[in-house]
């Protein structure tokens, strides 16, 4: 099969085709999730898990060619998309049966690539983590990003009312058409006023890290919770442990690709809980896949600037035809 495995420059080589182990299943794949991760495996900064493929990719889509002992439930031919430890950027990859999900009947099959990462992400951190309740206000940073445009619907869809930071008018008006509501340019506004101003984010989704320690906390309501998923903003922050107490609040910090296949904090935990509860809602069309662009597989270099450039709204994906 032809896959980019890790490499500076991305190139495609011929690999054998997998085999399915006692409980996975082979996808082949029609297309692959472009995401922040694969840039840093890539510059040697994020290696895989132990045991864990060397092929960039953490999602992909496709029909299921090949299922292993011990599997139920999947059969031949089904459609499919999956999140992954790696291998994505593949014509074929081994999936273990807990990672997969049923292609929505809204979606086609290349769209879903763009759904596996993001709506795994948002349910564990949002709503498993986070407790997001109706009626509460939810911060994103990074409104315009995959993760971004899919937690804003998907909170507004649970009754929730969402804060957006983003870096200027066109990416916080198609926050807005998502269903965000403060909309905050961080390049002229300093979010945790405009948060304060409304009362304080009662969970705050971050992907910058250190940097936006202090003013994360700063604009937590009290009983806010604090989930930080990125480092963009670096890895060391100081944190005023007073203004936490006397908020009641917590910070916390998750990861996924690291997590177990199965037990405690599995993937196949969030990935049973996501089927379960925003599967629905991208059937209705409340949640759908916010796509920004799409590159062939000997084109992933031109993928990587695009979600380097910081101009996208939505995912970017890789498609093997």
């Amino acid at each position: 099969m032809r896959a980019i495995p890790e490499s500076q420059s991305l190139d495609i080589v011929d690999l054998p085709d997998p085999e399915p182990a006692p409980g996975e299943v082979i996808i082949d794949v029609a297309a692959a999730g472009v995401n922040r991760a694969d840039i840093m495996q890539r510059a040697g900064k994020y290696p895989p898990p132990p045991g864990a493929s060397n092929v960039f990719g953490l999602e992909a889509s496709g029909t299921i060619s090949a299922i292993g002992d011990d599997v139920s439930g999947w059969s031949v031919g089904d459609e499919v998309c999956a999140l992954l430890a790696g291998g994505g950027y593949a014509e074929k990859v081994a999936v273990p049966v807990a990672q997969l999900m049923p292609v929505p009947r809204s979606v086609d099959l290349v769209s879903a690539a763009a759904l596996p990462e993001v709506s795994c992400t948002v349910m564990s951190n949002v709503v498993m983590t986070g407790h997001l309740s109706p009626s509460e206000l939810l911060l994103v940073h990074g409104g315009s990003s995959g993760i971004g445009t899919h937690a804003i619907q998907l909170a507004h869809a649970l009754g929730a009312r969402v804060a957006v930071t983003a870096r200027n008018q066109a990416k916080l008006e198609r926050c807005r058409e998502l269903g965000a509501e403060i909309l905050i340019d961080y390049t002229t506004q300093d979010f945790d006023a405009v948060v304060g101003e409304n009362g304080g984010a009662d969970v705050i989704l971050d992907i910058i890290g250190a940097k936006y320690l202090g003013a994360n906390v700063t604009a937590l309501a009290p009983g806010g919770r604090l989930v930080i998923i990125g480092m963009q903003g670096g890895v060391k922050g100081e944190l005023n442990i007073g203004a936490l107490m006397a908020k009641r609040a917590a910070v916390i910090g998750t990861t996924l690709r690291a997590r177990p296949v199965a037990g405690a904090g599995s993937k196949a935990m969030i990935v049973t809980e996501t089927v379960a509860r925003t599967w629905p809602l991208v059937e209705s069309g409340d949640v759908a896949p916010i796509i920004d662009s799409t590159f062939r597989l000997d084109d992933a270099a031109a993928a990587h600037e695009r979600l380097n450039s910081g101009d996208t709204v939505g995912k970017v994906l890789l498609t093997m035809e």
